[in-house]
């Protein structure tokens, strides 16, 4: 194979002269990184490819290595390594279908003809901004005039507040109501019977 000078080979690809033996000079030169990369390799490799940049920045720095999170970020780059992404998976409270199911009595018809004739019920979660702090509101909606007949504040959503709610609401009409209570398998069944 024919040899060509070097200003040739230069002026073709249009670089400088200087240019080239920079480059040239830098594949001579010792990397000034490697400790720092064998280091990001291994901690890379000890947390089994879970540690992306920042967590491996400050396990550097717990091992005595100063070096700046864009560094390794960069230094992560040119080695392939990149952190295994968790998926978080959504909080979902549903099991399945649980205990006996009630057939559909109300049929979308909401309205009521009498008061306590139809009454509806749900548990909401309130959070606090100021704190981690949730709040669970439950109140018994009366389907004749759309009143609020009762309602229970809680720190969080049990059996207790149930009761308290269901109480509050039939005391308010002057209707008793006894309570029973079954727990089977981890699952809380309720009975009541109300008393006129």
């Amino acid at each position: 194979m024919p040899e060509f000078p070097l200003d040739i080979l230069l002026k073709i690809i249009k670089l400088a002269r200087s240019t080239y033996y920079y480059h040239l000079k830098q594949l001579n030169l010792e990397d000034k990184n490697q400790a720092v990369k064998n280091e990001i390799e291994t901690i890379y490799n000890e947390h089994k490819g879970n540690y992306g940049y920042r967590r491996i920045t400050l396990e550097l720095r717990n091992r005595g290595f100063i070096v700046n999170h864009k560094k390794v970020q960069r230094l992560m780059k040119m080695l392939g390594l990149r952190a295994r992404i968790r998926r978080k998976r959504k909080y979902s409270s549903y099991h399945g279908t649980v205990g006996k199911r009630v057939g559909n009595i109300i049929q979308r018809q909401f309205e009521a003809s009498k008061p306590m004739e139809k009454c509806y019920t749900d548990i909401t979660e309130f959070s606090i901004p100021t704190s981690n702090q949730k709040l669970y509101l439950s109140p018994i909606l009366d389907g004749y005039n759309s009143e609020i007949i009762a309602y229970s504040l809680s720190s969080s959503p049990n059996l207790d507040q149930l009761k308290d709610m269901l109480k509050q609401a039939l005391e308010k009409n002057n209707t008793r109501v006894l309570f029973s209570t079954v727990i089977r398998d981890g699952n809380i069944s309720m009975s009541f019977i109300i008393v006129f």
